[in-house]
């Protein structure tokens, strides 16, 4: 087993010291290239600094988001994924420290262009190194040998998970199980090794590195022994709860005390530390919406309103909140006043709908009122948007786990809303896209998603949006 260890952290650090060597060449390149260099003198004073700086702030951000190359199955996009985010946390450390050093010789142009080169050559690069790694495996390297004890229909899909592709670099072995159980959850050419009490025995005279256990948890007697006896000889013990019959889904798991609990899903909001990132962001954005542009539109279109359509300026109405907490929305009235607000949903040609209604739903200028909803903690700039009551009560009863949305405070706008899902729900299925987007978004939170979002929302705006009415 400390062989295997050691094998993983050779890769880490030929990985690491690999995208150093890329990203100092890939800037030096571009310096000489960009400042047209001709002679051997570009190791200038300012060069060597830039390089050292940027070396340790990749080594910051590795430090902080890790190496994943070496796990045993690992798909493509999650590989690009984390080095999309560990370029992107590069970027903002880099930046800020070249700023408090006042280096004038980088320009964002080189920082642009250096940042998509070094997007490409460090995808390509990790991608050829872990087209090594599996073709390693697959030649018997770096092998990692299994028991299962106990047997149920989840540990036959583990098993062929784990076996079938020669290039994770699975052994199993063998299960345990006892004699009155052997009942063909698993292929036939897997082997038993013997009943529960034979575990132990055999790990004595074998070489295993992981115990795979999926025992109901009123067998601790038979349990606990081999838990004691993995701990301490350097295998790798593994509980496998029987819950797929059920939960065909990604489980989380969570200590209250001592005692481990599975959650159904992970939620980063739950964290106080992520709450208050989102708060401090909303408080932020809101404040400096509210005291620079919402003045100067709220006086326009207040004057447009009054001279075109008798009514209050603005409109509210009352939506379910986080928690299912109701509470008064705010917007500018887009509509002539009217008995249905509460009940109808407004449609592509909706005739309650005035000209310059129609306008400000197309621009969504009608939702800046929503940014004092924010202020006042009722909604966040990013999340699932609010729905009337009456939508609320009628879709909870029609879509399953339409209510997880309501988990999380209500947004301005949201990733249902650019990602297509914007608008008048016309089928059942458009709004079960849109709790789908919702309930993703909650699983998946981060800050910088919220950025994201708020930059499509931005952009769609200047675009237009067709189902923006």
């Amino acid at each position: 087993m400390r062989q295997v260890t050691r094998f993983n952290q050779v890769i880490a650090a030929l990985l690491i010291i690999g995208d150093v060597i890329l990203l100092n060449l890939i800037f030096v390149g571009l310096q000489c290239t960009l400042n047209n260099y001709i002679d051997c003198h570009l190791f200038t004073h300012e060069l060597r600094l830039n390089l050292l700086l940027l070396t340790m702030c990749y080594l910051l951000c590795t430090s902080f988001f890790g190496v994943i190359l070496h796990e045993r199955v690992i798909r493509s996009e999650r590989i690009i994924k984390h080095i999309l985010s560990t370029l992107f946390a590069h970027f903002i450390l880099f930046a800020i420290v070249i700023n408090f050093w006042d280096d004038r010789n980088i320009s964002f142009s080189l920082l642009f262009i250096f940042y998509a080169v070094s997007v490409l050559a460090l995808t390509l690069y990790r991608l050829l190194f872990r087209y090594f790694i599996k073709l390693y495996r697959k030649q018997g390297g770096n092998i990692r040998t299994a028991v299962y004890v106990g047997g149920a229909s989840n540990m036959e899909e583990l098993y062929t998970l784990m076996t079938s592709d020669a290039t994770s670099g699975f052994r199993v072995l063998g299960y345990f199980d006892n004699v009155s159980s052997f009942s063909g959850f698993y292929p036939p050419e897997l082997g038993c090794l013997g009943d529960i009490y034979d575990v132990i025995p055999y790990l004595r005279h074998h070489d295993i590195d992981h115990l795979y256990c999926c025992l109901p948890s009123k067998r601790s007697e038979e349990i606990l022994p081999i838990v004691n006896y993995c701990e301490n000889n350097f295998i790798r013990f593994y509980s496998v709860p029987n819950v797929r019959r059920y939960l065909k889904r990604r489980m989380c798991m969570e200590l209250m005390g001592d005692i481990p609990i599975l959650s159904i899903r992970e939620e980063p909001l739950s964290q106080f530390e992520n709450r208050l990132l989102k708060r401090l962001f909303d408080v932020i954005f809101s404040l400096l919406v509210l005291c620079t542009l919402f003045p100067f539109i709220f006086v326009l279109v207040a004057v447009i309103t009054k001279f075109t359509s008798p009514g209050p300026i603005f409109f509210k109405q009352k939506r379910s909140g986080q928690n299912g907490k109701e509470f008064w929305c705010y917007k500018f009235r887009s509509m002539k006043v009217n008995g249905d607000s509460d009940t109808l949903q407004a449609t592509k040609d909706d005739p309650r709908k005035t000209k310059f209604g129609n306008f400000l739903r197309k621009s969504n200028i009608d939702e800046l009122p929503q940014f004092i909803n924010v202020l006042i903690g009722d909604m966040s700039v990013v999340g699932p948007r609010p729905h009337m009551l009456k939508h609320t009560k009628e879709y909870s009863a029609l879509i399953d786990k339409f209510m997880i949305r309501h988990w999380v405070k209500p947004g301005i706008t949201g990733w249902a809303q650019v990602t297509g899902f914007r608008g008048e729900t016309k089928r059942l299925s458009q709004m079960e896209g849109r709790v789908k987007q919702d309930i993703w978004y909650i699983e998946n939170w981060t800050f910088l998603l919220d950025l994201l979002i708020i930059y499509k929302t931005l952009r769609n705006a200047v675009r237009g949006e067709k189902k923006a009415y």
